[in-house]
Order: structure tokens, then C-alpha cells, then sequence
């Protein structure tokens, strides 16, 4: 397995570039695409915007300061992808962000994609009714496990805010699940 440094210095080389993008997509295509399929929630819409997404590290990679990770770099362009592509989306059907989150929920359950049990269907219309912030800080620290340090690097956000971001957000969802 190749280095991150080692990887970011064949990808700025014009030689070893389409290799070294290759091996990059290789390795990170399963994280970013499900980071993205919990901000888009829909299947071909995550398909869309991982490819944006990488096109966009395609083309920006030589802007990379290495003063992150690379994954921090990489799953910070993947939010901003979510985050642009849900607005447009919102936009063009002339409805909120939380209107719109709440009719992709609602259509998850046809989506041949979701395996989730009614319990998860359950858990997934909670979250989309959190704000923006909660929604991405519990997603992060919940499904993907990343750390609140890691998450302060990506989303230029202090531990300490981050923390009350998350606890907010779980009493939200634990309230949203408990209520009949």
C-alpha cells in the first residue's frame, strides 16, 4: 500500500498521474461514495456527485497544500459536492433543504439500493430533520466513526463545538425516536 505522500507526489507528477489516480480512486471510492450516499441519501445522485468529486480532486490536486490529510482534503471537496448538488436540487424543485431531505427519506424505502429495516428508515428520517452541521457531525462521528480531532482538521470547526454539535443532534434523533 502506497503512501498518502507518495501518492500525492505521483499525482502531481505529469508521468504517473493517471496511475496514481487510478490507485486513488481505488482506495477511497467506497468511503467517499458512502459519506456522500448519507448527505444525498439517493443512490444516483451519490453516483453524480462521487464523480464531481473527483473530477474535482482531479483537476485541484496540484492546489493541495498537503496541510491536511489527504482523505481530510478529499471528504472536505465531497461535503461541499453534497452540500452544492442539494441546494441546486432543492432549488429546482422550488422547496428548503428540510423539505427536500424529507421526500428523499421518504423515497428510500422504494430505493433498491437501501437494505435498512423499518428501524433504520426510522433513524434515517430523524437525521434528515437535523440542521445541516448536526446532520454532517453526527454522520461523521456516528457511521464513520472519525474522531472529533479529525473532524475539526475537515470541517475547520473547533472539538469543543463539534461536540456539543453531536450531542445536540443525538438528543434530537433520541427524541424523534421515542416519540409516538
Amino acid at each position: 500500500m502506497v503512501s498518502d505522500s507518495t501518492l500525492v507526489r505521483q499525482l502531481k507528477d505529469n508521468d504517473t498521474r493517471e496511475q496514481a489516480f487510478r490507485a486513488l480512486v481505488s482506495l477511497y471510492k467506497a468511503r467517499l461514495y458512502w459519506h456522500i450516499r448519507r448527505t444525498v441519501i439517493d443512490h444516483d445522485d451519490t453516483d453524480d456527485v462521487l464523480q464531481n468529486t473527483f473530477i474535482k480532486i482531479y483537476r485541484n490536486i496540484d492546489k493541495f497544500k498537503e496541510e491536511s490529510s489527504l482523505f481530510s482534503w478529499m471528504y472536505r471537496i465531497a461535503i461541499n459536492e453534497s452540500i452544492t448538488f442539494l441546494n441546486a436540487k432543492a432549488k429546482r424543485k422550488g422547496i428548503d433543504s428540510t423539505e427536500l431531505q424529507e421526500s428523499l427519506v421518504a423515497n428510500l424505502k422504494a430505493d433498491i439500493y437501501f437494505s435498512g429495516d423499518e428501524i433504520q428508515l426510522k433513524l434515517q428520517q430523524a437525521i434528515a430533520k437535523l440542521p445541516e452541521k448536526q446532520k454532517l457531525v453526527f454522520n461523521m462521528k456516528y457511521f464513520e466513526g472519525i474522531t472529533y480531532e479529525e473532524m475539526s482538521g475537515i470541517l475547520d470547526t473547533s472539538v469543543g463545538a463539534l461536540k456539543a454539535s453531536y450531542h445536540h443532534a443525538v438528543k434530537k434523533i433520541e427524541h424523534f425516536l421515542t416519540e409516538d
